[in-house]
């Protein structure tokens, strides 16, 4: 009996897959913390032989070639790729004994990245499972323009193309696992469900079901921005990442947190939003574990800015440390727990209001008031405000110049982002309200059915980048 065993890495929306007939294992695209990779082959009590890659990955640093190394397996890339580490090279078409009862065929499947590949496992010669990276996702498929607008016409139309050869040459029961698709950005939309068959997609699947120019038009319009942290993967994994150092950082005190701030350091602080806005070390950062925090700070943070986590626990800065050696953010600068009176040092704390959609239908009559969207260029274009200032969150930091004078409402589609963006511009020293709503409601009070006619002379709410 073969078992599959996803593992689940929500911060990024991957999944890394360990697959095991009772004795031995194979492991694929395992993330940097791969300790949870062999905790979980310990559990089942076998033994991890191969490890493969289906791709050289833009959206973490992978924990591949270490956890080969540990555990003694050989490690599977394709051979056309550029990498700068031994590796057991594997082309299309060339199969790979696991053990005495699993055999893995390796398909090229060109999209994502010219060099992508699936994997076919094979049990006692049945066809059970393709493991399938960022090509044929739950629905959808992986993004194609990542690697630069030179690659995207020819990655999108091989896409469409390897996901048509996966459903040709693969049995309508075959499970489907992908990388990619559980909410990270290298997926060009968001996957549906969270299991699949060969069979299901070729119903379901875009890829499958429309031909290839409606395909790549759909596709390339669904497109929006990526995190900046991506650029920075693809190296890293090139080069060979080696095992992370997840031990604890030195302790702060409030003197050395007060000098790294204003050395324009990044202290963040992992509560959330709530608890943030109430009370928070003046300067510092807010981004709270309860949301996309490794996705947001990496792709805000001036790469190489040296970070310090502020963590009720020791539990939550090691949690936070985790996710950021996902993307190559290996040692934290520092780390501090407590609260924000600890971290302060007698000092007064730093505050700021948060709000409801109907509590800014009731300010917008403020002359002296500016209404900042941090949403996406799609979120925006599905629906939005009126009059409001539109800077994606990701260009914030860039932009913040271009947001008028005056007391300023950030608002998002939940709350999350808004807050990450309301504690950047209280830090710059900006009056800010963060509206701690979904966006539905905004929709319920009429706020989106305001034109801009309502608006009057000086209304400083005026529409940028929209």
């Amino acid at each position: 009996m073969i078992t599959v065993l996803p593992l689940e890495t929500p911060g990024l929306g991957d999944r890394t897959y360990l697959a095991h007939d009772g004795s031995v294992a194979l492991v694929v695209d395992p993330q940097r913390d791969y300790d949870r990779v062999t905790a979980l082959a310990d559990a089942a009590g076998v033994r991890i032989t191969h490890v493969f890659e289906t791709h050289i990955h833009n959206d973490y640093v992978t924990g591949g070639l270490a956890l080969a190394r540990e555990v003694g397996a050989r490690y599977v890339v394709n051979a056309d790729d550029e990498v700068s580490y031994e590796r057991t090279p594997v082309g299309d078409g060339q199969v790979i004994e696991v053990g005495d009862t699993l055999r893995v065929r390796a398909i090229h499947t060109p999209g994502h990245t010219h060099t992508h590949l699936s994997y076919a496992l094979e049990a006692d010669g049945e066809q059970v499972a393709v493991f399938t990276g960022g090509s044929l996702l739950y629905g959808t498929t992986g993004r194609p323009d990542l690697l630069g607008p030179d690659h995207t016409d020819t990655l999108v139309r091989a896409q469409w193309r390897s996901a048509r050869r996966l459903a040709a040459e693969l049995p309508d029961e075959t499970a489907v696992y992908p990388t990619h698709g559980f909410g990270s950005f290298c997926s060009a939309a968001q996957a549906t469900g969270s299991a699949s068959t060969i069979g299901e997609e070729k119903r379901t699947n875009t890829a499958l079901t429309a031909d290839e120019e409606a395909y790549v038009e759909q596709l390339l319009t669904g497109l929006d921005a990526y995190p900046a942290y991506y650029a920075h993967m693809g190296a890293a994994n090139s080069g060979g990442p080696g095992k992370p150092d997840l031990s604890p950082p030195s302790v702060a005190e409030p003197a050395e947190l007060r000098r790294r701030i204003e050395a324009g350091e990044w202290v963040v602080d992992l509560r959330d939003r709530t608890a943030f806005a109430a009370g928070h070390l003046a300067g510092s950062l807010n981004f709270g574990l309860d949301g996309q925090f490794v996705t947001y700070l990496g792709w805000l943070i001036p790469w190489d800015t040296p970070v310090t986590l502020l963590g009720e626990s020791a539990a939550d800065v090691a949690e936070a440390q985790r996710e950021l050696v996902r993307i190559g953010i290996d040692r934290p600068a520092a780390m501090a727990t407590g609260g924000p009176d600890d971290w302060a040092g007698g000092k007064p704390l730093a505050t700021y209001e948060r709000a409801t959609f109907g509590d800014l239908k009731a300010a917008l009559a403020d002359d002296d008031l500016v209404v900042l969207d941090v949403r996406r260029d799609q979120e925006r274009d599905e629906a939005h405000i009126p009059g409001t200032v539109h800077i994606p969150i990701h260009e914030v930091p860039g932009r913040i110049e271009e947001i008028p004078a005056g007391r300023v409402w950030v608002h998002c589609a939940g709350g999350y982002r808004a807050g990450v963006v309301a504690a950047l511009l209280h830090a710059r020293g900006r009056d800010v309200v963060a509206v701690d709503d979904g966006f539905d409601n905004a929709r319920d009070l009429g706020l989106c059915a305001l034109s801009s006619e309502t608006s009057t002379p000086s209304d400083n709410r005026q529409e940028i980048n929209a």
